[in-house]
């Protein structure tokens, strides 16, 4: 097993919301709820979820783009969720971060040589000729030539663009980058072109990536391991095949479902969650996914599920497990009794 490279543990990251004059308190949108997760060096782990899981929100959190509400993160055996800017700043060449949107995220107003060497720059990394041909170099390692150096952003395709957007991660040799939908944006096509530079580039530099999507398909084809969020939480995390082969998590079954697939597993029961995800601002007692989940029973409504060990890495957190036999759900039942303080 390799080394632990970033670890979450019981992170936290709540938004509030204020009204009136004073700007008082009067809730708080829980983003990220007691997540914890190990990163292992040189893997790729998947995060996956609807649209208001929090898994932006947590991958913003790892990189430290957020301060977290509460909870610990550790990173290379440092702990980092309370540093300031300055004590940052070192760890930034280690942590980087490609964005959604490869036209939002591109200066219109600088050229490509400039955005790809502007992290140079700031952490004052060689003169100027030594940046440039870093530059150079790193364009060239994403795909693209010399002749795109003195080009604006409005010059180049989408999937071009978020070439750029990967170089710029990489000017610095970070260990880890966190990918937040970096294909979402793209035709499929070029989705295929960038996942595969992405595999390409963590072979031959030994990259580990956070890997965030909505699209299982995607996550399927780059990542390692797969964790799962609803709602704030992780409700499954597994080995990436494993995941595909045995949902144990409905929702993580439900999502399954609603990828296409020329020739779906037999015997695989199709699920079909009914009504719309519940408000982070005031999410369900129990099991946060009981209003929407077709074998929800009156434990669910009322005692949240702890994440449960159904071995080989596989874990879930369902009072209902799917694809388990009993005696491994009691197993894993008086395994996670066990572990409770």
């Amino acid at each position: 097993m390799s080394e632990i490279l970033l670890e979450a543990r019981d992170l936290v990251k709540h938004f509030p919301v204020r009204k009136g004059v004073r700007r008082r308190q009067v809730g708080a949108v829980r983003a990220v709820d007691g997540v914890s997760l190990q990163v292992r060096a040189g893997e790729t782990l998947g995060l996956v979820g609807e649209s208001g899981s929090g898994k932006s929100t947590l991958a913003r959190c790892l990189v430290r783009m957020l301060m977290p509400t509460a909870g610990e993160i550790e990173f290379g055996g440092r702990r980092i969720e309370g540093l300031g800017d300055a004590a940052l700043r070192p760890l930034r060449r280690e942590l980087q971060m490609v964005f959604q949107d490869p036209y939002a995220s591109l200066n219109p107003r600088k050229r490509v040589g400039a955005i790809v060497g502007a992290p140079l720059r700031m952490h004052q990394i060689g003169d100027r000729a030594a940046r440039r041909k870093r530059v150079l170099e790193l364009l060239e390692a994403v795909g693209l030539t010399p002749d795109h150096y003195e080009r604006f952003p409005h010059e180049f395709s989408g999937g071009q663009r978020q070439r750029v957007s990967i170089a710029r991660a990489l000017a610095l040799a970070p260990r880890l980058i966190v990918a937040d939908e970096p294909v979402s944006a793209l035709d499929v096509s070029v989705q295929a072109q960038i996942l595969n530079l992405l595999a390409d580039l963590r072979d031959e530099l030994g990259l580990t990536y956070v890997f965030v999507s909505h699209d299982l398909a995607v996550v399927r084809q780059v990542s390692d391991r797969v964790a799962v969020m609803y709602l704030g939480r992780l409700v499954e995390v597994s080995p990436a095949e494993e995941l595909y082969q045995r949902p144990i998590m409905p929702y993580t079954a439900a999502l399954l479902a609603a990828v296409p697939e020329a020739a779906p597993p037999a015997g695989r029961e199709r699920i079909v969650l009914r009504g719309e995800v519940a408000s982070a601002l005031a999410p369900p007692p129990g099991c946060r996914l009981h209003p929407r989940c077709p074998f929800a029973t009156d434990v669910c409504r009322e005692v949240e599920p702890p994440l449960r060990d159904f071995g080989g890495g596989h874990v879930a957190a369902c009072h209902h497990p799917l694809n388990v036999n009993q005696e491994v759900s009691r197993n894993a039942a008086e395994g996670s009794a066990s572990s409770q303080p």
